[in-house]
């Protein structure tokens, strides 16, 4: 009897140890909280934007923005392969950040005052300009060059509309649902122009399928200064984003990945922008 208690009692002690085990063996982190080791990072990225962040048919991600974001994890301690991405779509990055849904994002997340009061912002890393994607053998030079032309851009664009309403009224504005659609129409003769920021412009141009098909305007109608956007009042993960941006630069991880990812449409990008002043 005594020996069977005993058995008893170690077996339990057994259960009860592999339970406490078990707990404590789950993600250490699934927001990014921790730095590394058996832990992972979420981080925000597009997922329909080539050339800036994309998923790609065999599961990987690539683009400018995935470059920024696994370099930034990897300063921070985390390999490429502790990395979790997740889909932010414009209307929904500050409510991901809010939730905890990420640690950080980076996907076009343009800096503006409106955007600052609910979230804080690591960068900018990229200075971009709204511009003008046309066929390589097209004559548009200017925006003004619009007027009679067929324009398009994705529906609500305030690109679209700042050409339309201000620079060139009589564009024929088309809208359409994304801008893979614009491109398509671009490439059929269906549109003369797109127009968004350039950034993203040079990431559709660069595809293979498209190379040689279509030029930037180079045109400089409005700033867009990418952050990373990070959540409101988390001043260390911010500070510490952008020392590894400085680093980044100056190491020059971040033209190597500029040039990787949009220089097959001749994009010409401004340079790095300072790390740390964040303007409108």
């Amino acid at each position: 009897m005594k020996l069977r208690k005993v058995t008893v009692f170690a077996t339990t002690a057994l259960v009860l140890s592999l339970a406490a085990t078990a707990c404590g063996s789950s993600d250490k982190d699934s927001s990014g909280s921790g730095s590394g080791g058996g832990s992972k990072i979420k981080v925000g990225i597009k997922f329909d934007q080539p050339g800036l962040g994309l998923k790609q048919p065999d599961g990987t991600y690539a683009g400018f923005d995935v470059d920024v974001a696994t370099y930034v994890a990897g300063q921070l301690g985390y390999k490429p392969a502790q990395i979790e991405w997740v889909e932010t779509k414009s209307a929904d990055r500050e409510n991901a950040l809010a939730r905890g849904d990420v640690k950080f994002i980076a996907a076009t997340y343009s800096i503006n005052d409106e955007r600052k009061k609910k979230v804080d912002f690591a960068g900018p890393y990229l200075l971009a300009h709204q511009d003008l994607l046309v066929k390589s053998n097209s004559t548009i030079a200017k925006a003004t060059d619009l007027n009679g032309k067929n324009l398009c851009s994705v529906t609500g664009s305030t690109s679209a509309q700042n050409i339309h309403d201000t620079i060139a009224p009589k564009a024929n504005l088309r809208e359409n649902a994304g801008y893979s659609e614009c491109i398509a129409a671009l490439q059929s003769g269906a549109v003369d122009a797109v127009t968004t920021d350039d950034s993203i412009l040079a990431g559709f141009a660069a595809q293979d399928k498209f190379k040689g098909q279509f030029k930037l305007a180079g045109l400089k109608l409005s700033n867009e200064n990418y952050g990373v956007g990070v959540k409101k009042g988390d001043s260390a993960t911010v500070t510490k984003i952008n020392t590894a941006l400085e680093k980044m630069v100056s190491s020059g991880a971040w033209q190597t990945a500029v040039t990787k990812n949009f220089g097959p449409a001749g994009y010409k990008n401004e340079p790095a922008p300072k790390i740390g002043n964040i303007v409108k």
